[in-house]
């Protein structure tokens, strides 16, 4: 399979214009979700000056199996997903959208794949906001960490008893990217649902805020 099924659905956005705003945050569903989802997220930050573009997934879902699967099994629709991603970011690039610019926001599976891309395309980001989410990979993987942030503002937020996603992970995500020179901060929830609440809806807030105010 050569063609990426990532590509088919059009692109959905809301806010201003990237080249008006500044700002963009790019929008990355979980599995089973569409792009109306991360836009509810988005209209809960109440950050009317940011312009959001969503991404959508081939059937609701970025890749097949379970996140922390053997990479082999998740191919190779991980590797499309990630492609989809990193074609949007180049043509926001051409419309004079630094990736110092671009926040990266994503739920469940989406989350852990913006970690995933974040880790993979190392630069000064205008950030990343991963609500349930952690690096993709087996159990036991060792990640290098070759590649430098420049003091990314990160987030990461999960339960401490998420079905989907193990707080295990998150944790080890925290360090990769500290490793890497992000500037990360971590929020863990007792006894959460599969959910965004609102205290992270606050801190993911802030940290689109702070950079709205930087770039403005």
């Amino acid at each position: 399979m050569s063609e990426n099924v990532h590509m088919q659905a059009p692109l959905q956005t809301s806010g201003p214009a990237p080249e008006v705003a500044g700002v963009v945050a790019i929008l990355i569903h979980g599995r089973t979700q569409s792009p109306a989802d991360m836009f509810a997220i988005a209209q809960r930050l109440g950050t009317p000056d940011l312009a959001c573009v969503a991404v959508e997934a081939a059937g609701n879902s970025w890749y097949p199996d379970k996140f922390m699967a053997p990479l082999a099994s998740n191919q190779p629709f991980l590797d499309f997903a990630l492609e989809r991603i990193e074609l949007l970011v180049v043509q926001l690039e051409e419309c004079g959208i630094a990736r110092s610019q671009i926040v990266l926001i994503g739920f469940s599976q989406g989350a852990c794949l913006a970690c995933e891309y974040l880790y993979r395309h190392p630069a000064r980001w205008g950030g990343l906001i991963a609500y349930t989410g952690g690096l993709i990979g087996p159990e036991g993987t060792s990640w290098l960490t070759p590649g430098i942030l420049w003091g990314t503002p990160v987030f990461l937020g999960n339960s401490d008893e998420d079905v989907w996603v193990p707080l295990s992970r998150t944790v080890e995500t925290v360090r990769v990217f500290e490793r890497m020179g992000a500037d990360v901060q971590l929020a863990v929830y007792p006894g959460m649902g599969h959910l965004v609440n609102d205290e992270e809806i606050s801190l993911g807030r802030a940290l689109v805020q702070s950079l709205l105010n930087r770039i403005s």
